[in-house]
Protein backbone atom coordinates (compact mmCIF):
# COMPACT_ATOMS: atom_id res chain seq x y z
CA UNK A 1 0.00 0.00 0.00
CA UNK A 2 1.32 3.40 -0.80
CA UNK A 3 1.65 6.15 2.33
CA UNK A 4 -1.67 7.61 1.28
CA UNK A 5 -4.04 4.49 1.53
CA UNK A 6 -1.90 3.92 4.46
CA UNK A 7 -2.92 6.73 6.10
CA UNK A 8 -6.54 6.24 5.48
CA UNK A 9 -6.51 2.86 7.31
CA UNK A 10 -5.29 4.61 9.86
CA UNK A 11 -7.46 7.15 10.27
CA UNK A 12 -10.81 5.23 10.01
CA UNK A 13 -9.39 2.75 12.44
CA UNK A 14 -7.23 3.77 15.43
CA UNK A 15 -9.47 5.65 16.65
CA UNK A 16 -13.32 5.44 18.15
CA UNK A 17 -14.68 8.66 16.85
CA UNK A 18 -13.00 9.78 13.20
CA UNK A 19 -12.20 13.70 12.50
CA UNK A 20 -14.51 13.99 9.42
CA UNK A 21 -12.29 16.67 7.99
CA UNK A 22 -9.49 14.45 8.56
CA UNK A 23 -11.06 11.86 6.47
CA UNK A 24 -12.13 14.14 4.03
CA UNK A 25 -7.88 14.56 3.50
CA UNK A 26 -6.78 10.87 3.77
CA UNK A 27 -9.81 10.32 0.97
CA UNK A 28 -8.40 12.43 -1.18
CA UNK A 29 -4.73 11.51 -0.74
CA UNK A 30 -5.90 7.67 -1.35
CA UNK A 31 -7.75 8.66 -4.78
CA UNK A 32 -4.91 10.47 -5.69
CA UNK A 33 -2.42 7.72 -6.04
CA UNK A 34 -2.60 4.37 -7.86
CA UNK A 35 -5.30 2.25 -8.63
CA UNK A 36 -6.57 1.13 -5.34
CA UNK A 37 -7.18 -2.46 -4.52
CA UNK A 38 -10.79 -3.62 -3.84
CA UNK A 39 -11.22 -3.25 -0.12
CA UNK A 40 -9.68 0.07 -0.20
CA UNK A 41 -12.07 0.95 -2.86
CA UNK A 42 -14.76 0.27 -0.39
CA UNK A 43 -13.32 2.05 2.42
CA UNK A 44 -13.51 5.02 0.00
CA UNK A 45 -17.10 4.97 -0.64
CA UNK A 46 -17.66 3.82 2.84
CA UNK A 47 -15.99 7.23 3.89
CA UNK A 48 -17.29 8.98 1.39
CA UNK A 49 -21.16 7.75 1.84
CA UNK A 50 -19.87 8.29 6.06
CA UNK A 51 -18.69 12.21 5.63
CA UNK A 52 -22.28 12.90 3.74
CA UNK A 53 -24.31 11.49 6.62
CA UNK A 54 -21.87 13.90 8.69
CA UNK A 55 -22.04 16.92 7.11
CA UNK A 56 -25.37 16.82 5.49
CA UNK A 57 -25.95 17.51 1.79
CA UNK A 58 -25.46 20.88 1.35
CA UNK A 59 -21.88 21.14 2.67
CA UNK A 60 -20.52 17.25 1.40
CA UNK A 61 -21.67 18.70 -1.79
CA UNK A 62 -19.55 21.83 -1.17
CA UNK A 63 -16.36 19.78 -0.25
CA UNK A 64 -16.94 17.65 -3.13
CA UNK A 65 -16.94 20.31 -5.87
CA UNK A 66 -13.87 22.03 -4.47
CA UNK A 67 -12.14 19.18 -4.35
CA UNK A 68 -9.17 18.80 -6.75
CA UNK A 69 -10.01 15.20 -6.52
CA UNK A 70 -13.72 15.11 -6.92
CA UNK A 71 -13.77 13.16 -10.60
CA UNK A 72 -11.61 10.35 -8.88
CA UNK A 73 -13.65 10.18 -5.76
CA UNK A 74 -16.83 9.61 -7.85
CA UNK A 75 -15.25 7.50 -9.81
CA UNK A 76 -14.33 5.40 -6.70
CA UNK A 77 -17.74 5.82 -5.35
CA UNK A 78 -19.10 4.43 -8.45
CA UNK A 79 -17.10 1.64 -9.42
CA UNK A 80 -18.28 -1.60 -9.14
CA UNK A 81 -19.04 -3.31 -6.00
CA UNK A 82 -20.79 -6.62 -5.14
CA UNK A 83 -24.45 -5.49 -4.76
CA UNK A 84 -25.78 -4.55 -1.42
CA UNK A 85 -22.14 -5.23 0.42
CA UNK A 86 -21.72 -2.26 3.11
CA UNK A 87 -18.11 -3.28 4.73
CA UNK A 88 -17.94 -0.38 7.49
CA UNK A 89 -21.37 -0.04 8.61
CA UNK A 90 -20.12 1.81 12.01
CA UNK A 91 -18.06 4.05 9.95
CA UNK A 92 -21.38 6.35 9.33
CA UNK A 93 -21.23 6.24 13.61
CA UNK A 94 -18.21 6.91 14.43
CA UNK A 95 -17.26 10.20 11.69
CA UNK A 96 -17.83 13.75 14.04
CA UNK A 97 -17.23 16.95 13.27
CA UNK A 98 -13.95 16.65 16.16
CA UNK A 99 -13.59 19.49 18.43
CA UNK A 100 -10.70 21.79 17.21
CA UNK A 101 -8.26 23.01 20.29
CA UNK A 102 -8.20 26.94 17.86
CA UNK A 103 -11.93 27.12 18.48
CA UNK A 104 -12.05 26.17 22.42
CA UNK A 105 -9.38 29.24 22.52
CA UNK A 106 -11.49 31.15 20.67
CA UNK A 107 -14.22 30.33 23.81
CA UNK A 108 -11.69 31.45 26.19
CA UNK A 109 -10.79 34.71 24.08
CA UNK A 110 -14.48 35.29 24.25
CA UNK A 111 -14.48 34.84 27.96
CA UNK A 112 -11.77 37.34 28.83
CA UNK A 113 -13.94 39.99 27.56
CA UNK A 114 -16.05 40.01 30.25
CA UNK A 115 -14.43 39.67 33.19
CA UNK A 116 -13.42 42.80 35.18
CA UNK A 117 -10.89 41.07 37.21
CA UNK A 118 -8.26 38.56 37.65
CA UNK A 119 -10.02 34.94 37.10
CA UNK A 120 -8.61 31.30 36.90
CA UNK A 121 -9.54 28.78 35.67
CA UNK A 122 -7.99 24.92 35.53
CA UNK A 123 -9.55 22.35 32.44
CA UNK A 124 -9.77 19.07 32.75
CA UNK A 125 -11.55 16.25 31.02
CA UNK A 126 -11.38 15.80 27.49
CA UNK A 127 -10.77 19.05 26.51
CA UNK A 128 -7.64 19.38 28.17
CA UNK A 129 -6.35 16.36 26.56
CA UNK A 130 -7.69 17.82 23.01
CA UNK A 131 -5.76 21.11 24.38
CA UNK A 132 -3.28 19.30 24.92
CA UNK A 133 -2.99 16.93 21.39
CA UNK A 134 -3.64 13.61 22.78
CA UNK A 135 -7.67 13.48 21.73
CA UNK A 136 -9.24 13.72 18.80
CA UNK A 137 -13.19 13.45 19.10
CA UNK A 138 -16.44 16.07 19.60
CA UNK A 139 -17.26 17.26 23.22
CA UNK A 140 -19.55 19.73 24.10
CA UNK A 141 -18.27 20.20 27.68
CA UNK A 142 -15.15 22.60 28.79
CA UNK A 143 -15.15 21.02 32.39
CA UNK A 144 -13.47 23.17 34.86
CA UNK A 145 -12.39 21.76 38.02
CA UNK A 146 -14.61 22.38 41.13
CA UNK A 147 -16.47 24.98 39.84
CA UNK A 148 -17.32 27.78 37.25
CA UNK A 149 -15.98 30.90 38.42
CA UNK A 150 -19.25 33.34 40.06
CA UNK A 151 -18.64 35.92 37.79
CA UNK A 152 -18.53 33.74 34.61
CA UNK A 153 -21.91 31.74 35.72
CA UNK A 154 -23.75 34.80 36.72
CA UNK A 155 -23.37 35.89 32.85
CA UNK A 156 -26.07 33.85 31.71
CA UNK A 157 -26.62 35.70 27.88
CA UNK A 158 -22.70 35.23 27.77
CA UNK A 159 -22.55 31.46 28.46
CA UNK A 160 -25.74 30.92 25.76
CA UNK A 161 -23.98 33.04 23.16
CA UNK A 162 -21.09 30.81 23.64
CA UNK A 163 -23.18 27.39 23.20
CA UNK A 164 -24.70 28.85 20.41
CA UNK A 165 -21.73 30.18 18.28
CA UNK A 166 -18.73 27.44 19.06
CA UNK A 167 -21.30 24.87 21.06
CA UNK A 168 -19.39 24.38 23.72
CA UNK A 169 -21.18 24.88 26.92
CA UNK A 170 -18.93 25.77 30.63
CA UNK A 171 -19.10 22.70 33.30
CA UNK A 172 -17.72 21.54 36.36
CA UNK A 173 -16.70 18.11 37.72
CA UNK A 174 -14.88 17.46 41.49
CA UNK A 175 -11.17 17.54 42.16
CA UNK A 176 -11.65 14.82 44.48
CA UNK A 177 -11.67 11.81 41.17
CA UNK A 178 -8.26 13.49 40.14
CA UNK A 179 -5.27 11.86 41.34
CA UNK A 180 -2.89 13.07 44.60
CA UNK A 181 -1.06 16.16 43.95
CA UNK A 182 -2.53 16.77 40.25
CA UNK A 183 -2.79 20.38 41.57
CA UNK A 184 1.49 20.94 41.12
CA UNK A 185 1.76 18.68 37.65
CA UNK A 186 -1.53 21.57 35.92
CA UNK A 187 0.19 23.45 32.71
CA UNK A 188 -0.53 26.31 31.36
CA UNK A 189 -2.93 27.06 28.32
CA UNK A 190 -2.40 30.94 28.04
CA UNK A 191 -3.26 34.39 29.25
CA UNK A 192 -5.92 35.71 27.90
CA UNK A 193 -6.17 39.14 29.23
CA UNK A 194 -7.35 38.83 33.00
CA UNK A 195 -8.46 35.30 32.55
CA UNK A 196 -5.73 32.91 33.21
CA UNK A 197 -6.26 29.38 31.90
CA UNK A 198 -4.63 26.25 33.32
CA UNK A 199 -4.83 22.56 32.19
CA UNK A 200 -5.20 19.05 34.24
CA UNK A 201 -1.93 17.38 33.55
CA UNK A 202 -2.88 14.56 30.15
CA UNK A 203 -1.60 11.49 32.70
CA UNK A 204 -3.66 12.91 35.33
CA UNK A 205 -6.66 13.26 32.82
CA UNK A 206 -5.82 9.46 31.80
CA UNK A 207 -5.93 8.03 35.70
CA UNK A 208 -9.21 9.37 36.20
CA UNK A 209 -11.26 8.21 33.34
CA UNK A 210 -9.20 5.06 34.43
CA UNK A 211 -11.37 4.85 37.68
CA UNK A 212 -14.49 5.44 35.47
CA UNK A 213 -16.99 2.91 34.53
CA UNK A 214 -18.24 5.37 31.62
CA UNK A 215 -18.21 4.03 28.31
CA UNK A 216 -17.21 7.53 26.83
CA UNK A 217 -14.40 7.23 29.33
CA UNK A 218 -13.13 3.97 28.07
CA UNK A 219 -13.24 5.31 24.46
CA UNK A 220 -11.24 8.55 25.32
CA UNK A 221 -8.80 5.89 27.34
CA UNK A 222 -8.24 3.37 23.86
CA UNK A 223 -7.23 6.73 22.09
CA UNK A 224 -4.95 7.87 24.47
CA UNK A 225 -3.16 5.03 25.46
CA UNK A 226 -1.54 4.86 22.39
CA UNK A 227 -0.26 8.42 22.71
CA UNK A 228 1.01 8.04 26.11
CA UNK A 229 3.76 6.17 27.74
CA UNK A 230 2.68 2.64 29.31
CA UNK A 231 5.57 2.61 32.39
CA UNK A 232 4.75 6.47 33.15
CA UNK A 233 0.56 5.78 33.38
CA UNK A 234 1.54 3.20 36.08
CA UNK A 235 3.90 4.67 38.02
CA UNK A 236 0.76 7.71 38.36
CA UNK A 237 -1.41 4.62 39.20
CA UNK A 238 0.84 3.35 41.70
CA UNK A 239 1.60 6.95 43.33
CA UNK A 240 -1.61 8.66 43.41
CA UNK A 241 -4.04 7.08 44.06
CA UNK A 242 -4.47 5.05 46.76
CA UNK A 243 -6.96 7.16 47.81
CA UNK A 244 -9.31 6.50 45.36
CA UNK A 245 -8.48 2.58 45.25
CA UNK A 246 -10.41 2.48 48.53
CA UNK A 247 -13.48 2.66 47.07
CA UNK A 248 -14.26 -0.45 45.70
CA UNK A 249 -16.18 0.70 42.80
CA UNK A 250 -13.72 2.86 41.29
CA UNK A 251 -11.10 0.31 41.79
CA UNK A 252 -13.04 -2.38 39.86
CA UNK A 253 -13.53 -0.05 36.80
CA UNK A 254 -9.60 0.50 37.33
CA UNK A 255 -8.95 -3.01 37.21
CA UNK A 256 -11.62 -3.77 33.99
CA UNK A 257 -10.32 -0.81 31.97
CA UNK A 258 -6.69 -1.60 33.31
CA UNK A 259 -7.15 -5.07 32.07
CA UNK A 260 -8.74 -3.58 28.45
CA UNK A 261 -6.35 -1.74 27.45
CA UNK A 262 -3.16 -3.52 28.26
CA UNK A 263 -4.49 -7.35 28.64
CA UNK A 264 -2.98 -7.88 31.87
CA UNK A 265 -3.96 -6.67 35.90
CA UNK A 266 -3.51 -4.10 37.37
CA UNK A 267 -0.77 -4.40 39.61
CA UNK A 268 -1.62 -3.36 43.50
Amino acid sequence: MSGAVDELWSVTRDSVEVDAETLARAVEGAVAGAALDYRTRLLVRDSVWALESTWGLPRFKLWLERSPYKTQIQATVDSEFDEDEIAFPSLRRRVVDATRPENVLRVFREISAHVSQPVRIIVGGSIAVILQGHLTRHTEDIDLVDEVPAELRSQHELLDNIERLYGLRLTHFQSHYLPAGWEQRIGSVGTFGKLQVFAVDVYDVFVGKLLSARIKDRGDLQDMSSRLQQETLLRRVRETTSALRSDARLLDAAKHNWFVLFGEQLPA
